[in-house]
């Protein structure tokens, strides 16, 4: 698996690597630490101008490249304190140009498996409404990312938000792809949404409501227990938990209870009119989840 870590010097950044050494044995091959330096206000405007804006540029440069110097050190204690280190190649990479797209094009480029990057968590409430660079890189990316949102020097229990859909599968696949330490604990969980409204839902009897509902609930129960095999095949502790209504409610309680490392949700390609649309179950949880989120998206597991 080849992973790109974006970096900028923030104890956030350390996060990121950080989560890198925590992930599975079998997962990676190869680490790339990415300093974009934004230059998108560093334009030269006439001859005068031009040493200064030569200056400022290097000066951004060298900042990079000292960032990136930094963040490999981390990087190797980190990957020293896992297992993966005698396969994992590390190697930097200074880019130009606006940050969230640059990286998304490097991922495409190197055709990166997974971006790992790290951000404020619930703190960064005007990051997530103006949109943070976690934020846009998750929208704009054609593989899955994993936003970092607190330390995560081990990785220990993981709930896997899932429905009936390609969607949920694939993001199962990628986890099964040795993503994920071999003593980690997995939650597959499910939420049943109701086929009536509020409104009509009043008016319904308590059996009546079960009735109606039975049929989803029981295709929930045959997905997560399809997927719990799965993991169980591979060696995982795996539970299942299946609610009904809520959905983004219900992911939230689990995430807030403390214990929760990351949460796993997938999320179908979007197209470009589609990418910053908001309201979608990933986005919710992106924008308020307090733990860790990987959003698999485009994953070729």
């Amino acid at each position: 698996m080849k992973i790109l870590c974006p970096v900028d010097g923030s104890e956030f950044s350390q996060w990121a690597i950080e989560a890198v050494g925590a992930l599975g044995r079998n997962a990676l091959s190869a680490v790339t630490l990415l300093h974009v330096a934004d230059t998108r206000h560093l334009k030269p405007v006439g001859a005068p101008h031009v040493a200064t804006y030569r200056g400022a540029k290097a000066a951004l440069d060298k900042s990079g490249e000292d960032i990136l110097r930094r963040a490999a050190g981390h990087a190797e204690v980190a990957l020293s304190q896992s297992a993966v280190r005698p396969r994992t190649a590390v190697c930097t990479l200074l880019l130009h140009g606006s940050p969230a797209s640059t990286i998304a094009r490097r991922a495409a480029q190197e055709r990166s498996d997974l971006i790992v990057l790290g951000t404020r968590g619930l703190s960064d409430i005007k990051g997530f409404l103006l949109g943070s660079i976690a934020r846009q890189v998750a929208s704009l990316a054609a593989c899955p990312v994993l936003v970092v949102k607190q330390p995560m020097k081990q990785l220990r229990r993981v709930v896997l938000a899932v429905d009936d859909s390609k969607h949920s599968r694939k993001a199962a696949r990628f986890l099964r792809a040795g993503l994920l330490p071999e003593d980690v604990t997995v939650t597959i969980f499910s939420s049943v949404e109701s086929p009536l409204t509020e409104l009509a839902d009043s008016h319904v009897s308590e059996s009546d409501r079960e009735i109606l509902v039975r049929p989803a609930v029981e295709r929930a129960e045959r997905v997560v227990a399809d997927m719990r095999e799965d993991f169980l095949k591979e060696g995982y502790a795996t539970f299942t938990d299946i609610q009904q209504n809520h959905v983004v409610g219900h992911i939230m309680k689990l995430a807030e209870d403390g214990l929760t490392d990351l949460l796993v949700v997938g999320a179908r390609g979007l197209s470009n009119q589609e990418r910053l649309q908001l309201g979608s179950v990933s986005e919710s949880l992106l924008r308020h989840a307090p733990c860790s989120i990987l959003i698999v998206r485009g994953a070729r597991a």
